[in-house]
């Protein structure tokens, strides 16, 4: 089943104010957040709160993920003991660098009897991450894993490579394709990284149609106002839709039933985009479906 990845917006665990708003939010997914965004004197109290909010449900169609601490912390265990009774859709562990972080995740969650349909999303956020993506993506064949996929850390990445954040992020194109080709060779999902000037409307827009042109399903967000803007930039468009149920349609003539490449609007059109078409179609209908 596709789902809906366009947005997925980190909240601090800490604000119950933020969480109780979190459940109204148009976002495809909400990422409750015990790391970044929580005091080390406020862990324990976020905790509580986020296993409170998601076993209180209340978020609709929107995928809830808990960001748990990192495994190199004295948090990350309890973070995953809690998540393992509130049964969130996913946990999203930060600074994922070998597969050894995959399996001793994996351990935690079994040791514990987590539900199966608890996953587990990746940050890929270190150099060892980026270097070792493939190796990462390749242990989601291991189903004790959960993984389904990654999410980008360009902030954490800059930070210890000291390589500059700039409008365009011309210097890590080279690092988003690897880790965006390492998911799609073993059928995972990616999402970018957060844009933190939430002011620069402009910045952001520009940043998101990277994001999607580069190949990732959706993009993190920091701030409530950037939803709408990410949700548009990540929805097929109308012409685009369109095109796919025409393609689709000319496949389904009887008369190209054998044919692995027709003429369509004055263009060849191939059964590789008509693989593509079924996938525009199936998102834009998993989006309608949600509302948003």
């Amino acid at each position: 089943m596709i789902r809906p990845r366009r947005s997925l917006l980190f909240m601090p665990g800490s604000n119950a104010r933020a969480l109780e708003k979190a459940r109204n939010l148009p976002a495809d997914g909400i990422i409750l957040d015990l790391e970044d965004s929580v005091a080390p004197d406020a862990k324990a109290m976020a905790r509580d709160q986020i296993a409170n909010a998601v076993v209180a449900k209340g978020f609709g169609r929107r995928e809830v993920l808990i960001r748990v601490n990192s495994l190199d912390t004295p948090w990350w265990i309890d973070d995953i003991g809690m998540a393992g009774k509130a049964r969130p859709d996913g946990i999203l562990v930060p600074k994922v660098s070998s597969v050894q972080d995959l399996n001793a995740i994996a351990d935690r969650l079994a040791d514990i009897n987590a539900p199966g349909s608890i996953k587990v999303w990746a940050m890929i956020e270190t150099a060892r991450g980026v270097l070792h993506a493939e190796k990462l993506a390749a242990a989601s064949k291991d189903s004790e894993t959960r993984l389904a996929g990654f999410v980008f850390g360009p902030n954490d990445i800059s930070r210890e490579t000291r390589i500059r954040m700039r409008p365009g992020r011309a210097a890590m194109i080279p690092m988003i394709t690897h880790c965006i080709l390492a998911t799609r060779a073993h059928g995972l999902e990616i999402l970018d990284g957060p844009y933190s000037d939430f002011g620069n409307v402009d910045g952001f827009a520009a940043e998101c149609a990277q994001a999607r042109d580069l190949g990732f399903d959706g993009k993190t967000l920091i701030h409530p106002g950037q939803i709408e803007a990410c949700n548009a930039i990540f929805t097929p468009p109308r012409e685009e839709v369109e095109d796919a149920r025409r393609i689709i349609a000319a496949f389904a003539q009887p008369e190209n039933a054998s044919r692995g490449a027709i003429q369509l609007d004055g263009r060849m059109v191939e059964r590789l985009h008509a693989d593509m078409a079924r996938r525009t179609i199936a998102i834009a209908d998993a989006i309608a479906a949600t509302g948003n």
